[in-house]
């Protein structure tokens, strides 16, 4: 399976308890509904009719003092999404598909186009997806699940009437879980391209990419990151683990180069840590996130100088060395699904293999929240202003 290790997961889940802490501050006394119409009043800023005004998302909160993506994800099912939702194998591999066709992703495209086609999925829907073509010839599970992706990756906003669409075609149970798989992958599809993880020895590569991939990778690994082989090699574990990566390979691979967040803190600090956050934010006009974190940045000492380069998409003139190579790392991460070997090599001479792990990690962390945000369209707490110049409001 290519979705990062749980340990991961939870490493770099506490990194983000800093923002949390600065967004109750925000929010604290108007936590009834009344309070939050008055600020919302005062501030001038209505919500659209499909936004909850306690959660300020389009989902009912089910913990009013649990914000953002955190409490979106309060609405999953529970259940693995990918081997057991309700919609059938066909539809959660099509979701990560549509997914890996849109960060041009090619090991997670490949690898989940054998299964695809291995539990039903027809391929000239997969053609579909793989070329960019009209949703026609579609079930509408099918088509809004793409489209579905196609929004919140191409645009970062899911249109009201995408979004009422895939509510009355999935449900709200069934919809929160297909976003929240997307983000998982998309989460993946970061670590792979940033360590520009090839397909391994003899297997197809069936995505077309827009780029040339660079060759600065490891032969046994097919990755910017050296072979590490686990120490136990029990083949009937793997028969039954459900794994599509191949040893040696994706994100799991990846993820054992890391220390977690603790080890990153204390290499880097917050500051730089708090910088990888705001240029994840920045590449993905998340203005919720944004947000919330320049206020935290602020408080772990990132200077303003550089969270305005970042929020302007300034050129990183007058930057230090260790902050212009994180923010160009990003900006290429996100922007072009294409980390240069120029890039690659200056970054990893900067901060070493075990931090730039880690900081990737956290970008890849927050480029799944942002799914999340978008796709339920995540405002403000009343009252806050947004610090993020994009067109689109408070999202």
């Amino acid at each position: 399976m290519l979705s990062s290790s749980r340990e991961d997961f939870v490493a770099v889940r506490i990194l983000l308890v800093l923002p949390w802490v600065a967004l109750a501050l925000l929010t604290q006394g108007r936590s009834t509904l009344a309070e939050q119409q008055a600020a919302r009043a005062e501030a001038g800023g209505a919500l659209p009719p499909d936004v909850d005004p306690i959660s300020r998302n389009r989902l009912p909160a089910i913990k009013p003092d649990v914000h953002g993506a955190a409490a979106i994800r309060l609405h999953v099912s529970g259940v693995n999404v990918r081997w057991a939702s309700p919609l059938g194998r066909a539809l959660t591999e099509l979701a990560i598909l549509t997914t890996a066709r849109e960060h041009d992703q090619p090991y997670e495209w490949s690898l989940h186009e054998m299964e695809a086609v291995a539990v039903g999925l027809e391929p000239a829907t997969i053609d579909i997806v793989r070329h960019r073509r009209p949703l026609r010839n579609l079930t509408d599970q099918q088509a809004v699940i793409i489209q579905l992706g196609r929004e919140i990756f191409g645009t970062h906003v899911l249109s009201s009437a995408t979004y009422a669409r895939a509510l009355k075609v999935l449900g709200q149970r069934d919809l929160v879980d297909i976003v929240d798989l997307m983000a998982s992958y998309a989460a993946t599809a970061a670590r792979l391209t940033a360590f520009n993880q090839h397909m391994p020895p003899g297997w197809k590569q069936f995505l077309p990419l827009p780029f040339t991939m660079s060759d600065d990778i490891h032969a046994d690994s097919r990755s910017r990151l050296p072979l590490i082989r686990t120490q136990t090699q029990n083949p009937q574990a793997s028969l039954y683990a459900r794994q599509l990566a191949p040893e040696g390979t994706g994100p799991g691979h990846i993820t054992r180069h890391g220390r977690g967040a603790a080890s990153l803190e204390a290499s880097v600090g917050r500051r730089l840590i708090a910088l990888a956050i705001l240029v994840t934010a920045r590449e993905h006009d998340a203005q919720y996130d944004w947000t919330v974190n320049e206020l935290a940045a602020l408080k772990d000492g990132l200077e303003p100088t550089i969270i305005d380069v970042v929020r302007r998409k300034a050129a990183l003139r007058d930057v230090g060395d260790k902050e212009a190579a994180l923010v160009q790392f990003g900006r290429e991460l996100f922007e072009t699904h294409n980390v240069r070997a120029d890039t690659y090599a200056h970054a990893l001479k900067i901060f070493g293999e075990r931090d730039l792990v880690d900081i990737v990690g956290v970008m890849a962390q927050h480029a799944g929240d942002v799914v999340l945000l978008a796709a339920f369209d995540q405002h403000l707490p009343a009252g806050q202003k947004p610090l993020l110049p994009i067109t689109g409001g408070t999202r």
